[in-house]
């Protein structure tokens, strides 16, 4: 049984308050954290190598803990770990049950939990090092300092705010491929037709597609220009052809060249939520089905993003863009409940912008009420925006240089500052 895990969206929510809040943030170390958790269910197990009972050599043993390697050891560990946090205070987030929430009059403080990797976040160093202490006293757990390094991120913060980079990661993959010092690309994917399920030949080994395609997945943690790239060659894992590996190559090429790019988070004080959302029609040539992108800025800071094949078919371009909107307002409701658990709400509407008039008219007209009732409209304003400046056509379609290089400069997508430059 899998844990629970923190998902992006929240770290980097978090992340972005407690820049505009100037509060610390420290990274947690647990020493054998699926040792500590307790086993609902019936175990048994071989006596060990050097520890069989010469008495009784046929004898198995009962758990009474978890161990590595046992299915139920990560669920073991959350459950263990958020019982404890709860008996000091914390609340889990009803919108990410990896987030843990203290407040307390003016004492604030954030828990993230991804496994065993925790970021510990106080709005003072005495209620830290309080929390710390009631966790030491329960764990073996060790305070490594300021965040720096989290899931493969560095993560380094400046006079302007903080940046994440995954340079490392980004190498080895090149590495893995023998492309380090390959001809590199100005964008990820050119503008020709989408990949389809072409009659090329079959790449010789899909294992090898698989692994690298899985591996940019991870990378557009914070690269999200590469994003409509990645989702492209990763509809076609099951029967990867020669040219869908060339195309996967051309984003190892732009990895290249842009090596030192990576996320930026502001640091302002906290902002209204501001929406982008864009869909093709029927973009894909063996299903028809069309293309969503959208993305989230919390204030000046680009928090969510998304760029995914729609489900099901769409009969027009409105209806397709009508989805695409419907996706963003989900995302929006979702992330202002995020802050409101963070006692950080949203007071202001969260504005939405579309390209498309139609699905504007479509959102906004009541005798549609059949296709709009999920949509709250006292909350949500849909407005259109001209396609030169939609922001979110980065996550369905393949641009031109000139367009990309506004659209990805637009996403806090950048080279690192002087002060920050050399991290990896």
């Amino acid at each position: 049984m899998a844990s629970p895990v923190v998902k992006s969206v929240t770290i980097r929510t978090v992340l972005s308050i407690t820049l505009s809040k100037s509060w610390s943030i420290h990274q947690l170390d647990v020493k054998n954290a699926f040792l500590h958790g307790t086993l609902n269910e019936t175990v048994y197990m071989h006596q060990p190598m050097g520890f069989k009972d010469s008495s009784h050599p046929d004898y198995v043993c009962l758990l009474k803990k978890s161990l590595y390697g046992l299915k139920q050891a990560p669920r073991a560990w959350y459950k263990r770990f958020a019982d404890h946090v709860a008996t000091i205070g914390f609340n889990h987030s009803k919108s990410d049950h990896s987030l843990f929430i203290y407040h307390k009059e003016s004492d604030i403080a954030y828990i993230l939990l991804y496994v065993d990797d925790i970021i510990l976040i106080a709005s003072s160093d005495s209620l830290r090092k309080s929390i710390m202490s009631l966790l030491s006293a329960e764990f073996a757990m060790k305070d490594l300092g300021p965040l720096s390094y989290y899931l493969g991120i560095a993560i380094t913060r400046n006079a302007t705010g903080m940046f994440l980079l995954q340079k490392k990661y980004a190498e080895e993959i090149l590495e893995r491929v023998g492309m380090t010092n390959c001809k590199t690309c100005p964008t990820p994917v050119d503008t020709k037709p989408k990949l389809g399920a072409s009659n090329d030949i079959p790449y010789a080994d899909p294992t090898k597609y698989r692994r690298l395609a899985g591996a940019l997945q991870y990378l557009t943690l914070t690269r999200p220009g590469i994003s409509y790239a990645v989702q492209q060659v990763c509809l076609h894992m099951h029967d990867p052809k020669e040219n869908h590996m060339n195309a996967l190559k051309c984003i190892l090429r732009y990895i290249q060249g842009t090596i030192d790019f990576g996320l930026h988070l502001y640091k302002s004080t906290i902002g209204n939520l501001l929406s982008y959302t864009d869909a093709d029609w029927g973009g894909c040539p063996d299903t028809r089905r069309s293309t969503s992108g959208y993305c989230v800025f919390f204030g000046d800071t680009l928090i969510s993003w998304s760029s995914k094949r729609q489900p099901t078919l769409s009969r027009s371009s409105a209806e397709a863009e009508y989805r695409g909107v419907a996706n963003v307002v989900s995302e929006s409701c979702w992330i202002r409940n995020l802050l409101l658990e963070l006692h950080c709400p949203i007071h202001k509407t969260t504005m939405v912008y579309c390209d498309n008039m139609s699905a504007i008219y479509l959102s906004g007209n009541p005798i549609q009420h059949q296709c709009t009732k999920h949509i709250e409209m006292d909350i949500h304003f849909v407005l259109h925006i001209p396609s030169r400046y939609q922001i979110a056509d980065i996550f369905t379609k393949g641009l031109p240089r000139i367009l990309f290089d506004d659209f990805w400069d637009s996403p806090s997508v950048c080279k690192p500052s002087v002060l920050t430059a050399g991290v990896c």
